[in-house]
């Protein structure tokens, strides 16, 4: 029987050295990965581009004190946006996206919509979680203002972060406890203020992430993950902000299945490539504005809809 070449040796005694790790934060070509008993160390991608982005399980092989990224695992899902312009991938692997608003400043309806589309795109849960309920006519108008929401079944919870109470801390625990959660939301919902009450210690060790990373950042610019616990079972996600959120992955004829309200009444149209704009039979728009009846769309939502449909069939390739 021939013997295995150099190269196949070579090959075999790598594969002996893989180590299987989860990336913790990343910036640039450079992340930090965390072993199974805890150790952090840098890696770098093997190759010109980085492919492994939070919540990522990969193998890696050490080198001196640091590592090289030599396969990302297979993913269960990955949580990013796109516009004409680039891609930016926030997480992978989460069984949650925890989308927190503010009743002031007032929310964009159409910036949550996007963020619920693009979750529901990858089979992420989400969870709403309105801020600043102590600011009671600010929270009742946001409150009813996300009355079509609270119809679709999406978890919306009610938070005082300020007060950080104790039924707000357990609230929180009972949904996220034994999952993976990114928290995404506009600047001033309370994002930093969230994952201080969750992870005490959480800006030393962002200040620590960065210093490794030499990448001069902090929580609002870059993606961290945390562990709630101690046994490491339960993992808090914190993301950038942002002002914008395209969703140029998700095709036209795609949307009504990812707005549930709308997806509801899909199986009523007369025409089974109905777009749910114009066309007669249409039972999306039978169901638009009928206040009060089981399974209506908002006005609000229906015109989202609508625009977010134009400007998806105006992509640029």
């Amino acid at each position: 029987m021939a013997k295995p070449g150099r190269a196949a040796a070579s090959a075999a005694t790598a594969a002996k050295n893989l180590q299987e790790g989860l990336v913790i934060a990343s910036h640039g070509r450079h992340c930090i990965v965390e072993t199974p008993d805890g150790e952090r160390r840098i890696c770098h991608p093997r190759g010109k581009k980085s492919q492994a982005v939070v919540g990522d399980r990969v193998h890696w092989q050490a080198s001196e004190d640091e590592g090289t990224i030599e396969q990302v695992l297979p993913r269960r899902n990955l949580f990013y946006r796109q516009d004409e312009i680039r891609t930016k991938s926030f997480a992978a692997n989460l069984d949650h996206v925890l989308i927190l608003i503010a009743a002031e400043p007032e929310f964009s309806e159409h910036q949550l919509a996007r963020a619920l589309i693009a979750a529901e795109a990858e089979r992420i849960t989400p969870i709403i979680a309105l801020n600043k309920s102590d600011l009671v006519e600010p929270f009742e108008r946001a409150w009813t203002k996300l009355a079509p929401y609270r119809r679709m079944h999406h978890g919306v919870l009610p938070l005082s972060l300020k007060a950080s109470g104790e039924a707000d801390y357990a609230s929180l625990m009972k949904l996220l406890a034994g999952k993976s959660t990114l928290v995404l939301g506009p600047s001033g919902a309370g994002k930093s203020t969230l994952t201080n009450l969750l992870v005490p210690g959480a800006t030393a060790f962002t200040q620590e992430i960065s210093q490794a990373l030499n990448s001069g950042k902090h929580t609002t610019t870059s993606t961290t993950w945390y562990w709630i616990d101690a046994a490491r079972t339960t993992g808090l996600i914190d993301s950038p902000g942002f002002q914008e959120f395209g969703l140029n992955h998700i095709e036209p004829m795609q949307l009504a299945g990812l707005m549930p309200d709308i997806a509801e009444h899909m199986g009523d149209c007369k025409f089974y490539n109905c777009t749910h704009l114009h066309e007669p039979g249409c039972g999306v728009i039978a169901n638009v504005g009928t206040a009060g009846a089981p399974g209506a769309i908002s006005p609000s939502r229906y015109k989202i809809y609508g625009e977010l449909f134009a400007e998806l069939s105006q992509k640029r390739y």
